[in-house]
């Protein structure tokens, strides 16, 4: 029996990651401030989250918040990802100035680039589940030039990515290894959504239609 899944997330570079995998989701994308998510988080706790932390706790409200406002007979899951830099935490740069910054300090080292993946059954005969995986995959970087960066930068894709880098894109000559799961670093780990879609009785080929 063929099982539908929604996709919380705007990314497209999920979207072909499912596509690839010869999955076709709905893609409904929430309106969670992130920022708001995040502050009312470390307010409560009164510390500041951890960078994986971050990435569970925004992949977790972005998938409640899409599978609260859907009727569809389907799994709903949320995903974000954070790069992890010497104890910072990188989501999306604000700017370009900010992205430049940002790749002067990551040239010729390493991170850390945590995914949250968040399921929620909505299912008709649903299990109820509500759970969380985070995965992490060290990355590290090409000692890039001021000019490299610079010219990176001005593609404008590091202004749309966690920790302005891809390793799928104009930035993947900048990524000279991987230590774990290049599609996490994409941004959504196949392994683990196959995981914690076993957890729901639920097997990947039950995705594709």
């Amino acid at each position: 029996m063929t099982v539908d899944l929604v996709l919380a997330s705007a990314s497209p570079a999920r979207l072909t990651t499912l596509r690839s995998a010869g999955v076709e989701p709905e893609v409904i994308v929430s309106d969670v401030d992130e920022r708001a998510v995040i502050a009312a988080a470390e307010e409560g706790l009164g510390a500041t989250l951890a960078a994986d932390d971050v990435a569970l706790l925004l992949a977790r409200a972005k998938c409640e918040a899409v599978a609260s406002d859907t009727d569809a007979d389907a799994l709903v899951l949320g995903c974000d990802s954070v790069l992890e830099f010497e104890d910072a935490t990188f989501g999306k740069p604000a700017d370009a100035a900010e992205a430049i910054d940002r790749w002067r300090q990551m040239r010729g080292r390493s991170g850390s680039l945590h995914t949250g993946h968040w399921l929620v059954d909505g299912r008709e005969e649903s299990t109820g589940a509500t759970f969380g995986v985070v995965a992490s995959t060290v990355v590290h970087f090409a000692d890039l030039t001021d000019a490299e960066i610079e010219a990176y930068v001005g593609t404008g894709e590091p202004l749309h990515v966690a920790g302005a880098f891809t390793i799928d894109g104009l930035g993947g000559p900048f990524v000279r290894r991987i230590e774990g799961d290049h599609h996490n670093v994409v941004g959504l780990s196949l392994p683990v959504l196959r995981e914690m879609l076993g957890e729901v009785g639920v097997t990947f080929d039950q995705l594709r239609d």
